[in-house]
């Protein structure tokens, strides 16, 4: 970070002038020792705790600022996919609640766990926003981050990761959400210098007086609005409600308060000591007019992330409204949400000018989590793939996008070298430093992303080109399963985005 430094500057010790006798160099040892010890626990006390008490009027007095406006925060984690579901079930939530959506920044990919729901093994909300608060300020902050990744014996390879703050709304297009007036949004960097005081054209500061003036105050902030000091008054109200106690329903009034189907069997409340119990529950009701948190300028929720898990929703189960058809109608805008055109034009030109061919998308998760054992199985999708097409008098030679975590250099000895040395095949990547990634990169900067920072601040979107290049793909797609990414992209082929935005012509 370089406007918010959280890391403090060594400190020296200087020689004694004269020698120390044998006798008394232990106990001194002993002594340099602990104080070296308590220094260091006092460091990581000030680097990393939370005051235990700040005063939250300054902050709730930024009410008269937003013009009496209300506000729904929530903590996103884990990958982009998994941010993007969050995000559309955030929408959804603050329109039945009426209240402005704090859009957030896309976060590392997982710098931020929220554990495992099944299991009810999750960070609690607290704890969870807090994390998430932590890492936003961090990436308000950070410059440029660069990644040595291993050498071969040819060459080194350097790759450039560029986590930088990139706003969900710099990524995903909301103009229609927000030119129909489905939904108020304010980005997180603005609602934070507007609430806490903190200008964030900071980030691009390396001034050592700025930093240090700013520290304590945004760690005041973030405590705040993380729920460490709890409900405060008609200034935050925090949703402690999570995966484990709560599926939020909207408009089911027969299902409000009753239990839901999916509840901790009982082998694992005795291993686990579980007490839980998951209850069905009207967000309108609980959190709308009338509760004691409608007061509250900031709503805070946790997670609001959710998936269908044995017959139930782990979180939120909000998938119709035939009572609200304005709700009714955001839920079906929301079901798909667009890459912006800058991403999605650079994917066709990539298809157009590169490919030139009809060609199958091959999305090969090999490193993440359970992907990394099971590599035979995500092989075999593509071979049986591979082998209908040419079965079926496909071309004589089939163009493949491969999109994978696995770094080019590691490809030896797997079937990717083996696809990659074939004469039939024809194999098409995408690396973060070709010149249509960072053509792309320098326009959403253009657009706004901290292009007043020198040099520049461009931000990762690879990954977002690449699902473009799959929805694409006519010979085809093959995903892995279980993985979001592979989610994602076929939500993309079934609404169309490659023929909505424009023709490819191949």
């Amino acid at each position: 970070m370089e406007a918010l430094n959280f890391n403090r500057s060594n400190i020296r010790w200087k020689k004694r002038p004269y020698p120390r006798s044998p006798s008394s160099l232990l106990p001194i040892s002993l002594l340099f020792l602990l104080f070296s010890f308590l220094l260091f626990l006092s460091y990581k006390h000030i680097s990393t705790s939370t005051p235990t008490n700040p005063p939250p009027s300054r902050f709730c007095n930024s009410q008269k600022t937003l013009a009496g406006e209300k506000f729904l925060w929530y903590a996103p984690h884990s990958g982009f996919s998994n941010q993007l579901s969050e995000f559309r079930n955030a929408v959804l939530m603050a329109a039945i609640l009426n209240r402005t959506l704090i859009v957030p920044p896309v976060l590392d990919h997982h710098a931020v766990a929220l554990g495992s729901c099944p299991k009810f093994r999750v960070l609690n909300p607290t704890e969870l926003r807090f994390s998430v608060w932590n890492h936003v300020i961090d990436l308000i902050h950070r410059r440029r981050q660069f990644m040595l990744m291993l050498t071969t014996a040819v060459k080194k390879v350097y790759r450039y990761m560029r986590k930088v703050y990139v706003s969900m709304a710099d990524i995903i297009d909301l103009s229609k959400l927000v030119s129909g007036s489905d939904i108020r949004v304010i980005d997180f960097s603005v609602f934070i210098s507007i609430w806490c005081g903190v200008h964030i054209e900071l980030a691009c500061s390396t001034e050592s007086n700025r930093q240090s003036s700013s520290l304590e105050t945004v760690r005041e902030c973030g405590s705040l609005l993380s729920g460490n000091n709890g409900n405060v008054n008609s200034c935050v109200h925090v949703v402690d409600e999570d995966c484990r106690t709560t599926v939020w329903t909207y408009g089911k009034d027969s299902e409000d308060g009753i239990l839901d189907s999916f509840q901790p069997d009982e082998e694992l409340k005795k291993k686990k000591k579980i007490s839980y119990i998951r209850t069905r529950r009207d967000v309108y009701k609980t959190l709308g007019p009338g509760s004691g948190s409608e007061s509250a300028t900031i709503l805070a929720f946790g997670s609001l992330f959710t998936s269908p898990y044995k017959g139930s929703e782990l979180h939120i189960d909000i998938h119709e409204a035939p009572k609200d058809q304005r709700m009714q109608s955001l839920i079906e805008k929301v079901r798909f949400l667009p890459f912006v055109p800058e991403i999605t034009n650079a994917g066709k030109e990539f298809v157009n000018e590169k490919i030139k061919s009809p060609f199958l998308c091959a999305q090969l998760r090999l490193l993440d989590g359970q992907f990394k054992n099971h590599w035979k199985g995500t092989f075999l999708g593509l071979k049986q793939k591979i082998e209908f097409l040419r079965h079926e008098g496909g071309p004589l030679q089939i163009h493949i996008f491969v999109m994978t975590d696995l770094p080019g250099v590691n490809w030896t000895g797997s079937y990717l070298e083996e696809l990659a040395n074939s004469d039939s095949l024809k194999l098409h990547v995408l690396r973060e430093n070709d010149e249509i990634v960072i053509t792309t990169a320098k326009k959403l900067g253009d657009a706004g992303m901290k292009k007043h920072c020198r040099p520049p601040l461009l931000p990762d979107i690879l990954l977002y080109i690449e699902e473009t290049v799959c929805s694409c793909a006519k010979l085809g797609f093959v995903g892995t399963v279980g993985s979001t990414i592979a989610e994602s992209i076929e939500l993309m082929r079934k609404y169309g985005v490659c023929s909505s935005e424009g023709t490819v012509q191949l």
